[in-house]
This record gives C-alpha cells, structure tokens and sequence, in this order.
C-alpha cells in the first residue's frame, strides 16, 4: 500500500517544507520549536526533541491509539483498498471492539440518509432542509439523514447481522428502562454525521423538527470508544485543506453555520460540536492553522461562550482574533443574504484582536464611562493576556493594551507590567498550591463509594478463571511493594480501593491476598516474613523490591543525601491502582463479549446492559487523572514525609 506519509501526518500535524522533507511541532511532546521531520522519500518520521520516528502505519497506531491491523485497515479505508479477512486475523479484543463499533455507525449513516432521501416520515426532514436552502448535494457531502420513530435503525441493523454490542457501543440504542429490550438513541430527529479529521463516522447529533415539542433541541452521541466530544471539532475534515490554505480558522457555533459557510463557498470553517471549546479541540485546530476567528451570538450566552473560548485558545498560543455580525444575524443568515464576499469583506473591516475587540464592545456598552468600570475592563484583559505562554508575545499585548487604554489612562505603560506580574504571581502561588494540596490531599474515599466491582462480583456469569500474563504487570508488583514497605494505613487505603480480583497475574494475586489476610487477623507483614515462606514468595519478593536506581542511590550517599525511589508513594498507589482497575474492567469486558455469542436472547440482553457499564466505566477510567478516580488517605495530613522529594542534597560538614 503506497500511503502518502505527508497527506497523512499532515491530518494531525501542521508540515512546512524544509528541504527535500517536512517539519512540524512534535505531536508526542510539547514542544515549541519545531523538531518533527517528515521524510517523504524515505516514507518516514523523526522527532529528534523526543525520539519518537516511524513509518506512516506507526505513527497512525501511535495517534489513534490502534494496533497495527487496524492501523492498516484505516489507511486502506481512505485509498479505497480492500483487505482480506486474513490481514486482521490475531486483533486483540479492543480493536475488535472499536472496528465493530466503526462498522455499526457506518451503517447507521448510511441508514439514516436513505431515510431522508427516501422515508416518507421523512418527510419534514426534507421540507426543513430545502427551507434553509440545502439542496441533495449539500445533503450527500454532510451525510445528513433521518432517524425514523419506531426503532427503525435498531431493526435494520438486527436484519444486517450488526451485534447490539456494537450499537451499545456506538451509543447508537439504549437498554430499555424496564428491561424488556432496548430503543434507538435517536428518533424523530434530522441527523447530522459527525466525523473524524480522516472523514470516518464517529458520533452523530440529532435535531428535533417540531420545535413545540418538549425536549431538548440537539441530543449528541455519548462519550464511547472512538469518540471524546473534548477532542472533537466538527468540520475538520471538510475544512482541513482550506484552514492549511487560508491559514487561519473560522470559529462558529452552530452545525447549520458550518453547512451554510461551506454552501457559499467559504470552506475553513467548523463548530465546536456542542460543547465549550477545549484545549483538546484547539490542539486539533492547531494541526492545520495558528489563527482562529471566533463568531459567536451577540446574546449573553454567546458572548460568555465566546470569552471562555477565547481564553481556552489564548492560553494553548493560538492568535485569536473575535468577530461580531449585525444584529440579529448569525454566520447561516448572513451569509445567505449577503454572500461569500460581503462576509469576508466585513470579516476583513470588523474582526478585531482581542484586546482591541473588548475595548470597542465595552465602549459601545458604556463600559468605559466610570473609573471602576475602566479598571474592570482593564484588569479583565490582562487576566486573558496572562494566560498567553509566551512572555514576549505578553509584552507585545501589553502594549498594545496601552495604546488602546491611553486616553483614558493618561499614564505608562509600567503599572499594566505591574499589574500584569500580580496577575501571573497569584497564578503561580495558587498552582503551587494546587500542586501541594495534590501530594497531601485530605480524605479518605467514604465507605461505599468504590463504583462498580460490587456490581459486576455479583454477577456469577461475569467470573472465570482469568489466565496468568506470561509477564508480570509492573504497576501488580509495585502495589505488592507498597503493601510491604509502607505499613498497615498504606494496607487499609490500597485494601479500600481495590481487591484480589483486580489482579491478572495468579501468583501476584495470592500475594495480595496473603498480605490482606495477615492484615486483618494483625499478623506480621514484612519482608523478612516472606524472605522465608514457601515458594514463591521469596522469588517473588526479590523481583518486586530489586531496586532499579542503583546509580541514584550511589551518587544521593557520596553527596550525603538520602535517594528514596518514590516522590510521592500515595501518587505511586493511585497510578497503579488506576491501571489495575482498568485492566479488570477491560478483562470483563472481553469476558462478557464472549459470552454474547453464545447467549440466549434473554440472557444476551442482561449481557449487553453490563457491557455498556463496562465500557462507561473503561471511558471513565481512560479519560479521568488518578487524582479524580482516587481520594486521599486521611493519614497523607498526619505524615507529611509520604510527600517528600526523592533525592535531597545535603552539604557535608568539613
């Protein structure tokens, strides 16, 4: 397969030629020098910043998070190449599950636009859409459809062979409340694809046609496997080339607004799918373009939008520029009844930097009249300038601040500095303190409050032997080590949180359950106990505690410091308790994936009811830090030493 490695890094990485390659900033780590090369001769990548380098297949694995069949099948998807079963044998379950969720939201957009096209429940869908001036075309290109009531796609998809735990997945139906079967997601409501920056269906947001109907006006997908609305942006495939081209992004609202710009032939423009704008889907922005225009309702909630959104894109180093339209408009009016140039004409006269935008908004609000309301105005801005990381490029808008503010300020530029570096010092003083309060957090989780295994313990169909890993899980033995070394409150706090059950490897779980056993009946737990039990223990007790840091220790005692091998040994905990989770509930899944297929039909429904818990609680756990899965042990405040630094350097007396 002969796949353009320009073309398709450059969906996630904004290239310039250099040479006979490419250059970008690494998309593996932040950087903000340019360090990622693209060789396309050679058909590979290199970051000499990181050292991550590839080939195209590598790098699609590495961005998409996908293992190498899937890597292949999507770039044969977008070269329009078919693959034999047999390139796919030996896939593990996850990738199993996210092909078979793509499958099923694939259907479901096809299934959805032949019912526009076709259904005559459909059709109200049509007469809207004709009514906003879309014709077939438009209706094509943006996958638009229809779903009908009746759980339609539900039985379409039945009749297709497609699983319901894909469905589920794709949060495309819902078990039913009262148990009896399951419902479309979707009913009665005109259908709008959302997809990735590769073009592949990834979610959808329905609208509501009777507008008298109480209920809410759009209800997207749920957060799934292949989908996290934080790092999603809709539009971007479509607009991606023109963003590149024009070098600059148009930011609006609305999906109308997007179909109704691309209509008039103004094509770099998307929304941010329903949501307040991220950093995550700014990141995504900044893959293709540095400058972004934001146009936003001129009502409150538009406006208040559009700060938030402004300092989200300020504060990842976007150059932000804000526009309004004349009252009563939006991006879809204007540019129906005006057209492509008299939009980027106003565009041109009326879009404003930030700081040049706010000052002419709060002028025209009367905003600038008194003094406290001028300070106001002021101390607001330079709040949005403070979250710019670049401390040159703060300078510049300082300036810029102080031009703009002179006449009503009469003064220097030196008291926006000042206060510019009260701003920036409180930031820090409470980071510092954020940073503090996360290594000595306060409470112990209440009793009860552990989600989820209980649920799925007492289900007998979802135990089975799990099979040992032919290699033991690092973070299964460091939980073992902590155990050990950290005493009886470290027992109670990690005991607390997770059980025997959680873990893979056989030999590591009878450990665990040993140490919680002699813990509960107030027996001795310490190395020395296990250095001389039966096998294998003392085998096992040596690989968990070999230190790994022999040259960190050697130096910290020449230097007459102290090398501890944790920073933080309850951060240490909740990673590996993190990880453990996860891995069980991933086993689970697996598990009860399997036993779908054999299923009878009631049981299959109770079945797939705990998949969809499942992966809830897998996309929970993925998308949450440590920190917010796990509270803190109340004995963090009474033992502050759990907190110190690894290494302290100490002077030596003479």
């Amino acid at each position: 397969m002969a796949a353009d490695i320009v073309e398709v890094v450059g969906d996630y990485v904004k290239l310039k030629k250099s040479g006979s390659g490419f250059t970008g900033l690494c998309p593996f780590h932040n950087e903000k020098t340019p360090s990622f090369h693209v060789t396309p001769k050679l058909g590979i990548y290199k970051c000499f910043g990181c050292g991550e380098s590839g080939d195209v297949f590598s790098f699609v694995m590495a961005q998409e998070g996908i293992s190498f069949p899937e890597s292949l099948r999507t770039l044969a998807d977008r070269y329009g190449i078919d693959i034999p079963d047999e390139h796919v044998e030996g896939e593990d379950e996850r990738t199993r599950q996210r092909e078979g969720i793509f499958h099923a939201l694939k259907f479901a957009g096809l299934f959805f636009y032949r019912q526009l096209l076709e259904s005559d429940e459909a059709e109200k869908a049509r007469a809207y859409l004709e009514k906003r001036g879309y014709n077939k075309k438009i209706w094509r290109t943006f996958g638009l459809g229809y779903s009908p009531e009746n759980d339609a796609l539900l039985k379409a998809a039945r009749k297709e062979g497609i699983g319901e735990e894909y469905l589920v997945g794709a949060d495309l139906i819902k078990p039913s409340q009262r148990g009896d079967g399951y419902y479309d997601t979707f009913r009665g409501r005109l259908m709008f694809p959302i997809f990735n920056p590769s073009g592949k269906v990834i979610a959808f947001a329905g609208r509501i046609l009777n507008e008298k109907k109480k209920t809410a006006k759009y209800i997207n997908s749920a957060q799934t496997l292949v989908y996290n609305k934080s790092e999603v942006v809709y539009g971007v495939n479509f607009a991606k080339n023109d963003i590149r081209k024009e070098e600059e992004v148009i930011l609006v609202e609305g999906y109308t607004d997007v179909i109704s710009m691309n209509l008039h032939d103004v094509k770099n423009v998307v929304a941010s799918s329903g949501t307040s704008l991220t950093a995550g889907q700014v990141k995504i922005l900044q893959r293709y373009g540095n400058r972004i225009v934001m146009i936003y309702d001129a009502d409150s909630a538009g406006q208040n939008a559009m700060v938030r959104a402004m300092n989200v894109s300020l504060e990842q180093g976007m150059d932000v520029q804000l526009m309004e339209l004349p009252d009563g408009e939006d991006p879809d009016s204007f540019i129906k009844q005006f057209g492509k140039e008299s939009f980027l004409e106003l565009k041109k006269k009326s879009a404003e930097d930030f700081v040049t935008f706010t000052i002419q908004k709060a002028e025209k609000e009367g905003k600038m009249e008194s003094p406290a309301d001028r300070s106001s105005t002021i101390k607001h801005i330079l709040e949005s300038i403070a979250l710019i990381p670049g401390e040159l490029d703060r300078q510049f808008y300082v300036q810029h601040l102080h031009q703009k503010t002179q006449v009503y300020r009469k003064g220097t530029d030196r008291e926006l500095f000042q206060q510019l570096d009260i701003i920036l010092n409180e930031r820090k003083r409470q980071e510092n303190f954020r940073s503090r309060r996360s290594s000595q957090p306060p409470q112990v989780p209440a009793a009860g409050s552990m989600p989820d295994r209980e649920y799925y313990d007492s289900h007998e169909t979802l135990q089975s032997e799990i099979k040992p890993a032919r290699k033991k899980p690092h973070y299964e033995m460091e939980v073992i080590r902590l155990l050990l070394i950290y005493g009886e409150k470290m027992r109670e706090y990690i005991g607390h949180n997770i059980g025997e059950d959680h873990f893979e490897d056989e030999e590591i779980r009878d450990f665990f359950k040993d140490i919680m056993e002699r813990h509960k009946n107030g027996e001795d737990v310490a190395k020395e106990h296990y250095m001389n039990r039966e096998s294998p223990f003392p085998s096992l007790l040596g690989d968990i505690l070999l230190e790994r840091h022999t040259v960190s220790e050697d130096l910290a005692k020449r230097l007459g410091g102290e090398y501890r091998r944790d920073k933080n040994p309850i951060q240490t905990a909740k990673s590996c308790m993190k990880s453990l989770r996860l891995k069980f509930c991933e086993r689970k899944r697996q598990e009860v994936s399997g036993k779908i297929k054999v299923a009878e039909h009631d049981q299959k429904i109770k079945f797939i009811e705990m998949l969809s818990k499942l992966q809830k609680e897998i996309s929970r756990i993925e998308q949450s830090s440590s920190d917010e899965l796990f509270d803190d042990p109340e004995f963090a405040k009474d033992e502050p030493q759990l907190g110190k630094k690894t290494f302290e350097y100490k002077m030596k007396e003479k």
